[in-house]
């Protein structure tokens, strides 16, 4: 199975705020980009290797162009530093996607939290619930005004947008913003872990069903694994049977035998490498999928995840 990508150039760059770029991109040819919806994001494959997701912050309607900010991650392990430092007007790219995890779904109002650069997957959102008509708010959260990329939100919609710095060291109570919220209402948010982590509190008695999140991390890698012992992989479309030490993920097993699998952030929340499961139990490690898909069983996103008995059988 071999990664499918594309080349796109960047046609604009701009700063948007401290330490925040915004790039536009569109193919060398000025050909149409696949469609998009609100909550998408591309996957970016630098020249180094490194492959970063970026929400789509831009006109979903305009079918020639892309647009993504990247916030310059000063301690990160370099991706943002890369792309800071090589991407120009002419320069070119391959990626990957689009691909949504964090899709808008029918709600009679949406309650909308940013952190920081979060804000470029809400802002699709927002347009979204504009043209629909239906009432929504947002809460921008972040530490100085200054690292605030695409503020005229504020401006454009002062009775909508709430903007809050923690500058002075106050923090903002997203419980007391959203109020006694209907339970028909859906909260979106997308920012930091710890915003991420403090939500279902904060929104209380609201159902989780109706808090949807963007996480990028994954705190199930760090716990035990239900299985332990060695489990064999089986491709469908060949037959081959691939022999998994225990402690391996599925990804990592075919990787070893020569198998290749599309991975990404191998941390099971991008969603890249999801690959259908015919038949077998599985240990999901994954941020992504619900407990209905788990309980389904039909797929897995096999970068972190694991068979949970003897035998997986894979549409590989």
């Amino acid at each position: 199975m071999t990664a499918t990508t594309d080349e796109l150039i960047v046609t604009h760059r701009q700063d948007v705020a401290a330490e925040v770029i915004e790039l536009r991109l569109a193919r060398p040819d000025g050909g149409r980009l696949p469609d998009w919806s609100p909550g998408a994001h591309i996957d970016l494959i630098l020249d180094s290797g490194t492959i970063r997701q970026y929400s789509l912050c831009g006109d979903r309607w305009d079918p020639h162009s892309y647009r993504i900010a990247i916030q310059r991650e000063a301690a990160g392990d370099g991706g943002s530093r890369e792309i800071h430092a090589a991407a120009h007007p002419g320069s070119r790219v391959r990626f990957g996607g689009p691909r949504n995890n964090f899709r808008l779904a029918p709600a009679s109002e949406y309650r909308f939290i940013a952190g920081g650069i979060g804000i470029t997957a809400i802002m699709p959102m927002v347009d979204q619930a504009e043209r629909l008509g239906i009432p929504w708010q947002l809460l921008y959260l972040c530490r100085a005004p200054e690292r605030m990329a695409y503020r005229e939100l504020a401006e454009r919609h002062p009775d909508r947008v709430r903007i809050h710095t923690t500058t002075g060291g106050r923090r903002a109570s997203i419980c007391d913003w959203l109020g006694d919220l209907d339970h028909s209402a859906m909260v979106y948010a997308c920012g930091p872990q710890a915003l991420l982590d403090a939500l279902p509190s904060e929104c209380g008695q609201l159902p989780r069903t109706r808090i949807r999140v963007e996480k990028f991390t994954n705190d199930a890698l760090n716990t035990a694994p239900v299985n332990t012992d060695p489990y064999d992989i089986v491709l469908e479309s060949s037959g081959r049977v691939i022999r998994a030490d225990g402690h391996e993920s599925v990804a990592e097993a075919l990787g070893r035998n020569g198998v290749g699998v599309i991975t990404s952030c191998s941390r099971g929340v991008c969603g890249t490498c999801e690959v259908g499961v015919l038949d077998g139990a599985v240990d999901h490690r994954d941020a992504l999928l619900d407990d209905t898909e788990r309980a389904a069983g039909a797929c897995m996103l096999p970068c972190v995840s694991r068979a949970a008995g003897p035998r997986l059988v894979l549409d590989l």
